[in-house]
C-alpha cells in the first residue's frame, strides 16, 4: 500500500477531522464547513487531512456488528465529535435503514446490490446521510441553505427524496434535457415543496459546470447560503465507503477480492479507495467507465484529458469530466505508478452492454442494469484465477427497461412498482445550459 502525503497538517479540536483544498493543502475546514460550503472558493475539492486506520478488532468482529454498527464507527473515523455519538448513530442508522445484499451472479462473482433505497440506486445511501447531517447543522442557523445539484440520473431523485420536507433546505436540481430515463425524471420532477427542478438544453457536464460556476460567483453567495448534494460534497462520499465493509461482511473468504466499480464521477470509486486506506483488504480495484473512459485511457496513458461526455446506456456514467479524480489523484499523492499498481480501467460500449444483459441473464438468470453490466464485464474478462470478484450493481433495471427491452427483446413487467410514480405530476423548469439564465433562476 502507498502511503498518502500531505504537505499540510492543520490543527484541530481533539477528536475532530480537518479537511483541505485538494487545489490549496493550507486551506482548511472543520466537517460543519465542508459539508455547508461544499466547494472550497479556490474550486477545489474538500479531503480529509488523513485516512484513519480501523482498528484491527473492528475487522475481526465484522461478521457480527449491525450495518449501523459499522457505518458509525467509519462515520466518526472522519466527522469526531462534531456530531454527538447518539445523533450521529441516529443518522447512519437512518440513512442505510434498507437492505445491501451480496448476490452471487456466476462463478466467483457477486453483485453488491445498492439498489433496495427509496429511489433504487446506490444514490440514496450518500443523500440521506449528507440531508441528516445537513439537517442536524442547520439546527443552529438562522439562515436557509440552498442545495445545488447537477444530475445524470440517479443523483438527482436520491436528492429530493433525502432531502424533501428537511426545515431549512431548499434544493435546486439541473438534469440534462432527454438524457435521463423516463423513471429518472419522475422520480426528481414529482416532489414539490421544497424540492425544484430544472431541465437543463445541455450535458451533465454543463449541469455540473453550472453548479460550480455557482460557488464560485462571490455575489450570488453573498445572497444565498449555497451547498451541494453532488459527490463533490464531502457528506457524500465518506457514507459510500460504509457498503464496501458491508460487502466484506457477507462474503465468507477475504482472498484476493477484486472490487469492479462502474463510474463516472469517480465518488464510488474514490470511496471505496478510502475503505482499503482504513483497512478493508481489497487486492484491487477496476474502474469500470462506458464510453466515457476518460479515467481508463489515464490509467493506460498517464495523461488526464477532460473530453465533452458521450450518450451512452449507462447515462448515470454519461461524465466527460470526473470531478472525484482530484481525489483520487490527491490520495495517490499524484503518483501514476501508485494508482496502476491498484487501479486497472475498464470499458464498455453500448452494443457490448446490451450482449453482457443478455448474456448473464440467459445463463445466470439475473438481470443487470446496463451500469451493472459494465461492472460484470469488467470482472469476467479480467478476473485471475486466484481472484475472487464484487461489482457494484448500483441501480434497479426498472431505470432503463428500454435498454433492456433492447438487450432481451423483451422487458420485465414492473408496472406496479414504478405505479407509485407514473400517478404523479412532474413539476420542472426548461433553462438555457448559459450561466446567467440559470443564476437568474436562483435569485
Amino acid at each position: 500500500m502507498y502511503r498518502l502525503y500531505f504537505r499540510h497538517q492543520p490543527t484541530r479540536r481533539t477528536g475532530d477531522m480537518n479537511f483541505f483544498s485538494t487545489n490549496n493543502p493550507n486551506h482548511s475546514v472543520d466537517f460543519q464547513s465542508a459539508v455547508l460550503n461544499s466547494l472550497p472558493q479556490d474550486n477545489g475539492l474538500y479531503f480529509p487531512e488523513n485516512i484513519p486506520a480501523l482498528p484491527t478488532s473492528f475487522f475481526k468482529d465484522l461478521t457480527s456488528k449491525s450495518k449501523a454498527d459499522i457505518g458509525f464507527e467509519v462515520a466518526k473515523a472522519f466527522i469526531g465529535n462534531e456530531i454527538p455519538a447518539d445523533r450521529l448513530h441516529q443518522i447512519v442508522s437512518e440513512t442505510i435503514d434498507f437492505e445491501l445484499p451480496l448476490v452471487e451472479v456466476s462463478p466467483c462473482i457477486h453483485a453488491l446490490e445498492l439498489f433496495h433505497g427509496p429511489t433504487w440506486a446506490f444514490k440514496d445511501v450518500g443523500a440521506r446521510f449528507l440531508s441528516r447531517c445537513t439537517g442536524y447543522f442547520m439546527e443552529a442557523q438562522d439562515q436557509e441553505v440552498h442545495v445545488l445539484v447537477a444530475t445524470s440520473g440517479d443523483t438527482g431523485s436520491a436528492v429530493a427524496a433525502g432531502f424533501h420536507g428537511i426545515p431549512g433546505i431548499r434544493v435546486t436540481i439541473l438534469f440534462p434535457r432527454g438524457k435521463v430515463s423516463g423513471i429518472q425524471q419522475l422520480q426528481l420532477t414529482t416532489w414539490g415543496g421544497n424540492i425544484r427542478a430544472l431541465e437543463v438544453d445541455g450535458t451533465f457536464d454543463d449541469c455540473q459546470a453550472l453548479v460550480k460556476q455557482a460557488f464560485l460567483d462571490k455575489e450570488l453567495n453573498a445572497k444565498l447560503r449555497l451547498s451541494s448534494a453532488n459527490s463533490i460534497n464531502i457528506a457524500r462520499l465518506i457514507p459510500q465507503s460504509f457498503y464496501y465493509f458491508y460487502a466484506f461482511q457477507q462474503l465468507p473468504d477475504w482472498e484476493n477480492v477484486v472490487v469492479a466499480v462502474p463510474s463516472g464521477n469517480y465518488g464510488n470509486l474514490t470511496a471505496g479507495l478510502l475503505a482499503w486506506k482504513m483497512g478493508l483488504p481489497i487486492h484491487r480495484f477496476i474502474a469500470a467507465s462506458n464510453a466515457n473512459r476518460i479515467v481508463p485511457d489515464y490509467l493506460e496513458t498517464g495523461t488526464y484529458t477532460p473530453k465533452l461526455s458521450v450518450q451512452t446506456y449507462a447515462n448515470a456514467m454519461d461524465v466527460g469530466a470526473p470531478s472525484n479524480f482530484t481525489r483520487m489523484n490527491t490520495l495517490f499523492a499524484q503518483d501514476h505508478a501508485a494508482i496502476t499498481q491498484h487501479i486497472s480501467g475498464f470499458s464498455l460500449t453500448d452494443p457490448d452492454i446490451l450482449h453482457e444483459i443478455k448474456t448473464v441473464y440467459d445463463r445466470h438468470h439475473y438481470l443487470l442494469d446496463p451500469h451493472g453490466a459494465i461492472g460484470h464485464a469488467a470482472l469476467r474478462t479480467h478476473l485471475q484465477p486466484h481472484e475472487q470478484g464484487i461489482f457494484l450493481e448500483t441501480a434497479h433495471p426498472v431505470k432503463f427497461l428500454d435498454v433492456i427491452e433492447k438487450a432481451l427483446g423483451t422487458a420485465p413487467d414492473y408496472s406496479a412498482k414504478v405505479r407509485q410514480w407514473t400517478s404523479k405530476t412532474q413539476q420542472f423548469d426548461s433553462i438555457p445550459k448559459d450561466y446567467l439564465s440559470f443564476r437568474d433562476r436562483l435569485m
